[in-house]
């Protein structure tokens, strides 16, 4: 049967046809290389099919849609923007991306951006060479100078942090893309400067950031402006580095001590912030009180002792220890030591306390003089040897002095050393102790009785001794009659006969007979003659005198003697 069309119905399918083909055509003048909206039609596990409106379906990898925990962020049905990479390919689908689409996206907003001047956002992700790497979308370069408003020596803590960016070189062509963050921060800050400025004035009390620390001090942000807080200004108490009280990022309040507006300097203090303790300094400390403190610094001549915030005392090296010789302080006390000390002087206009640590003892000397009376035998230990007597050791850290002239009633010890030695144990007698002085005299010769007390029993007047000659001088000789006694005898008693010089009649250690002549213990002279020997004293003029009438003689020698040369016992 044949069927036959009218009139009214090829005319209205002629047109949906042209409908369809003109679709067609539209949907098959997609170019490659540009973005197109697509509507995601099946999520697969290794591609998302998308409609975009082109004769074939385009396919995209799942990943692109894939997060890193592995969830897929479409569903069939959304809409996103791809980039057409190939219209087909060889199963006749259109190649597409999600991830360049984003990217060249991005990289319009980045240029649009940049030409505008305006900020963009991005995490600093790694460190690289002059620099950091942000992810503002795509990869950007963020130099170390750019970082921060002052050089940043640790990049690495800036990783992982958002900031926003302002874009100072973009080329898409060559993929680069620099970034700076000190630009938005300086100009922030001048707009902070500017207002800070306005209200600043000196004698406030203003809120800031420690900046940076160095060794003499600290720089405060004030909000724009730097501030100088000098380490003087820190604490009314010692510092040694202001890392002691501060760190970076500290919030502090300070006090504007000075302000110069023409230079933009301003100068801070902390410490003004409460009253100087030295001010009121007297009425809480008085002389002779014991006190107790902290050892903050140590010197040649001393140990400072911190009693409380800002008010130091000094312990002179002097006033340590009643017995030990101290050199130096460090050899008794560290830095951080606690101990107690006496006020010994006040001076809070110089800012100056004097501190004793010996005066929280009894002194031992005083205990000394109370335990050795002059007289006392006591025995001890020697522990040095001078030239000018032995220290012997008696009470712990008290040594007493026995001096060269009280080694011997003899004709004296030239060298102490060649009759002790260190450690010897020795018996002496307590001759005198000055407390105040601190001197302790001790005697090794008293514990014997005095020769010269002895001497007109030993050696009466007139007697005739044997010697021997111990020195020659130019009007005389030095006589030894025994180990402890020794006289002088004068060049005109030696012979009847004048002698010019004294080497032609006598000799050192010649064996002499000698006449004692004249006689004075409290002097310790004895005069002696040879010419007399034999001979009464009524031959000679010095007959019948009296025992004092014998100074004549001393005066004689003193006259041309030089004493100190002449050795008696206790010299």
């Amino acid at each position: 049967m044949q069927t036959h069309m009218t009139s009214g119905q090829m005319p209205a399918e002629e047109a949906e046809f042209e409908a369809l083909f003109s679709e067609w055509e539209k949907g098959s003048t997609i170019d490659e290389g540009t973005i197109v909206n697509g509507t995601i039609l099946t999520v697969g596990k290794d591609f998302v099919v998308v409609d975009i409106g082109y004769k074939s379906e385009g396919q995209i990898q799942t990943a692109e849609f894939t997060e890193h925990d592995g969830t897929v962020t479409v569903v069939p049905g959304d809409v996103v923007e791809v980039y057409v990479e190939r219209r087909e390919n060889d199963v006749g689908l259109v190649e597409l991306s999600k991830e360049k689409a984003d990217r060249l996206k991005i990289w319009d907003e980045i240029a649009e951006a940049c030409e505008n001047e305006e900020l963009v956002e991005g995490v600093i992700t790694g460190r690289v060479k002059g620099g950091l790497t942000v992810d503002i979308g795509v990869k950007a370069f963020l130099p170390g100078s750019q970082v921060d408003l002052r050089p940043v020596r640790n990049l690495e803590k800036y990783i992982g942090q958002r900031f926003h960016f302002k874009v100072i070189k973009f080329n898409k062509r060559r993929g680069n893309i620099v970034l700076s963050r000190r630009a938005l921060l300086e100009k922030q800050r001048e707009a902070l400067k500017a207002q800070t400025l306005a209200k600043l004035q000196e004698g406030m009390l203003i809120d800031g950031v420690v900046k940076n620390i160095t060794d003499y001090g600290a720089f405060i942000d004030l909000g724009g402006i730097d501030g100088l807080l000098h380490i003087t200004d820190m604490s009314w108490a010692r510092i040694n580095h202001p890392s002691e009280m501060f760190e970076i990022g500290q919030q502090v309040r300070v006090k504007v001590l000075k302000y110069d507006a023409e230079r933009e300097r301003v100068s801070l203090g902390l410490k003004q912030n409460s009253e100087d303790p030295w001010l009121s300094v007297d009425s809480r400390y008085h002389v002779g009180a014991k006190v107790g403190g902290k050892v903050v610094s140590l010197a040649d001549y001393g140990a400072f002792v911190e009693l409380e915030e800002g008010v130091e005392g000094l312990v002179h090296i002097s006033e340590m220890s009643w017995t030990k010789r101290v050199k130096h302080p460090s050899k008794l006390l560290s830095v951080g030591d606690e101990v107690e000390a006496m006020i010994l002087e006040i001076d809070g206009r110089s800012k100056r306390i004097s501190l004793g640590m010996k005066q929280t003892e009894q002194n031992p000397w005083d205990v000394l003089a109370e335990t050795y009376p002059p007289g006392t035998k006591v025995k001890g230990v020697v522990r040095n040897i001078t030239n000018f007597g032995i220290f012997i050791g008696i009470d712990e850290g008290i040594d007493g002095l026995c001096h060269v002239t009280d080694l011997s009633w003899g004709h004296g010890v030239s060298n102490p050393a060649d009759v002790y030695n260190k450690g010897d144990e020795v018996e002496a007698v307590v001759l005198s102790i000055d407390p105040e002085k601190e001197r302790f005299s001790l005697g090794i010769k008293q514990l014997l009785g005095d020769p010269w007390m002895s001497i007109h029993s030993k050696y009466p007047r007139g007697s005739v001794q044997k010697g021997k000659v111990t020195k020659l001088l130019d009007f005389g000789a030095i006589v030894e009659l025994d180990e402890f006694i020794e006289g002088f005898l004068h060049i005109s008693e030696i012979a009847e006969e004048k002698i010019e010089n004294i080497h032609s009649a006598l000799s050192e250690n010649q064996e002499v007979e000698v006449k004692i002549i004249s006689i004075i213990p409290e002097e310790r002279k004895l005069g002696l003659s040879i010419k007399r020997v034999g001979h009464d004293d009524e031959d000679y003029a010095y007959e019948n005198q009296a025992p004092e009438s014998a100074t004549t003689l001393g005066e004689l020698i003193r006259a041309k003697l030089d004493l100190g040369n002449l050795p008696s016992a206790g010299e």
